[in-house]
Formats: C-alpha cells, structure tokens, sequence
C-alpha cells in the first residue's frame, strides 16, 4: 500500500510549547476575572502545601504516600502554575531547532511534520522509508548530548523544587509510523516482521541512551508519548500488541526504574483493554488523554488504588463546551473513580482554544483540580 498517505489523527495536539511559557491566564486574578470560586482552597489549603516540595508532593502520589493535596500539571501553557515541568528531549535536524523546544522544522529521525495553521503540532504526509530498510541502512539520530541538554541549566533553574519530567513527546510506535507511514507499518507488523523489529529496536535503543541520559542530568521521570486507541477500539488486536510491543515498552520501563526515573505513558483513544499490560510493566502515571473514549468507572474497578492517572478534562467535550459547574464536576467525578485518599491522581491542564476552549474553561481547569479534596 502506499506509504505516503495521511495519518488520520484521533485528536489533533497541540504544539509543545517551544519553552516555558509563563502567563496569568491561571492565576488568582484571572479566576477573580472569570467569577471562579476560589474559597475551597483558601487557608488550610496553602498551610498544608507548605509542608512539602512539589517535587515530593507528584512522587508522593505516584508512589500512594498521601500528598498534601492532588498534583497539577500545566501542559503546553502556565506550566510554573503547577507542580511538574517539562523538558522537550526531542531535537531536530543538525541546525534545525533549539533545545528543549519544537522549533524544528524536520525532525532528527527524519520526519517532517506539515503545519495547518491551526496552532496544532501537524501531521506527516511522506514516510522517512517508503521500503524497510536493511539494518545498515537505518539512520539513528546522535545522542547530541552537549546540544540536548544546553538549555537544561535555565530549565532546572526555572523548576525550583518542582518534579522535573524529560519527554520523548513522541516515542516508540508512533515514531516507527511517522518513519514508514501508518499503512506500511500496519502491514509491517504481520507481513514484514523481522524488517519491523530492526527498526522498532533501534527506536527503543535510541529511546533507552536518551533515558541514561536524562537521568544522568538530574530529571526525576521519563515521558513517552504513543497512541493506541481509536475513538473506539485499539489500532490493533491486544494479542498482537501484547506479542510485538508490551516486551520491548516492558524493557523500557525496567530501564527507567534502574536509573531511578518514574514512567508517565500518554495515550489517546480508546486503550482499555491494554490499561492493566500498562500497570503490569511498569507505568507509573497513565495519561489516558480522552476520557470521554473510556469508560472511566470500569478503569476504576480494575485499576484504583494500583495505578496513578494523569487525567485532563475531556478536551473534546466537557472542557470545550461545559459551564464552570461542569468542569468542576468533571473533576470530581474522575478523581472519585480513580482517585485514592493515598493518591494515584494527577490532574493535567492543557489549553486548546484550537478545539474552541475558551479562556474562562481552560481557567476553570486548573481551579477544577485545585478544588479537590485528598
């Protein structure tokens, strides 16, 4: 099939902020503006979070320890408001970009991502290897430490005492897509197995030197970034998952915890099936991106308790098209389902005006999470 097509997104993401992007859009006069009510975390509230570091507090909760009070990660926007920051690990092509951005315009594997204008991260349209190429032939990115990590000293500077979070922002699977193309690699997994795994491997031993790497450099946590669901159903049968990639995420995983870094796995779509092979491998904060696609209630049942969740209001319903009240709500409700007074839940904050969020709603957000009671 041809390997040029397009991949049809689930959910278009926005663009990582190219640094730290530092604004009052969440702050207390903001919520003045926008008539939120701030009364439940006043007082006792701002005692309490001064009896331990953020850095503590997110590892407290991971880790089922009773934080102080539920962690809070701004994603693309206001990300000094909360408690995590996040570095881009990723780099372009040599003279392509900076560090810890998404500047480039060609990535270093190769892939370019075409922008629509709309403020998202764009989509590839041409694969990196229209044929698999032999072992030889695969073209690994250089570890580019110097360059990598040349604006960590600022960055680290900037966290405080903050939970520092180094990213793939794009990893494994979806890197091997962009590489091949969707379809190609679709038929890669059945028809061309031994060309799939040269390349898969290499994408995982890139991923692993850049692990050592990060924990070299003092980060606390390593985030992948893959999309396995659909709006609903998995891309692929759980039993050819579970074959081709829970080994090598599992091998990941191992790595990252004998270098000493917590795992946060982001994934869009409808993944159910899959969520407890996450929990058995060694994630320890699941990102399930759109909760509206999951039946949180039965992700609940199977995983309270076991599992830390990072979780956004639904940016493709409540977020985007719910009062206040509703937001609020929403909030409650995940962190009742999901949620432990040990901990197990990290709320997640991203603005997508490109979904029609207003500016009222991506405040109501952060309150949201900062509202709830541990």
């Amino acid at each position: 099939m041809e390997g040029g097509a397009k991949i049809k997104p689930i959910l278009h993401k926005t663009r990582r902020a190219s640094a730290l992007r530092v604004g009052s859009g969440i702050g207390g006069v903001a919520r003045a503006q926008y008539g939120l009510d701030v009364t439940r975390q006043s007082g006792s509230l701002e005692k309490l979070t001064m009896k331990i570091d953020r850095k503590e507090r997110v590892c407290r909760a991971i880790e089922f320890r009773q934080p102080d009070r539920v962690p809070i990660v701004f994603w693309n926007r206001d990300q000094t408001e909360g408690d995590v920051l996040l570095y881009h690990l990723a780099l372009g092509a040599p003279g392509d970009g900076s560090a810890n951005a998404w500047d480039w315009s060609v990535n270093e594997w190769g892939y370019h991502l075409v922008k629509s204008g709309d403020g998202t991260m764009g989509h590839p349209v041409e694969p990196v290897y229209r044929e698999l190429p032999r072992p030889e032939e695969i073209r690994v990115p250089a570890l580019r430490e110097e360059d990598r990590m040349s604006a960590a000293p600022a960055f680290f500077e900037t966290c405080g005492d903050r939970y520092r979070l180094a990213s793939f922002d794009l990893s494994g699977f979806t890197v091997y897509t962009f590489l091949r193309g969707f379809e190609n690699a679709m038929q890669d997994f059945l028809l061309e197995p031994k060309g799939f795994a040269a390349l898969m491997d290499r994408i995982i031993a890139f991923e692993c030197d850049l692990m050592r790497m990060a924990a070299r450099h003092g980060f606390h946590g390593i985030h992948f970034a893959d999309d396995w669901g659909t709006q609903s159903g998995m891309m692929i049968s759980p039993p050819l998952w579970r074959e081709l990639f829970k080994p090598r995420y599992a091998q990941q995983f191992a790595l990252a915890h004998e270098l000493g870094l917590h795992t946060w796995y982001h994934c869009c779509g409808e993944f159910l099936p899959i969520m407890e092979d996450f929990r058995e491998i060694g994630v320890d904060v699941l990102n399930i991106a759109q909760p509206n696609v999951n039946d949180i209630a039965e992700v609940g049942r199977r995983l309270r308790g076991r599992q830390c969740f990072m979780m956004p209001i639904s940016y493709q319903t409540v977020s985007i098209s719910g009062t206040v009240e509703e937001i609020y709500g929403e909030a409650e409700r995940l962190h009742r389902l999901l949620g432990t007074p040990e901990g197990g839940f990290i709320g997640y904050v991203e603005e997508y005006s490109v979904m029609g969020m207003s500016e009222r709603n991506y405040c109501a957000c952060g309150e949201a999470f900062r509202r709830l009671q541990v």
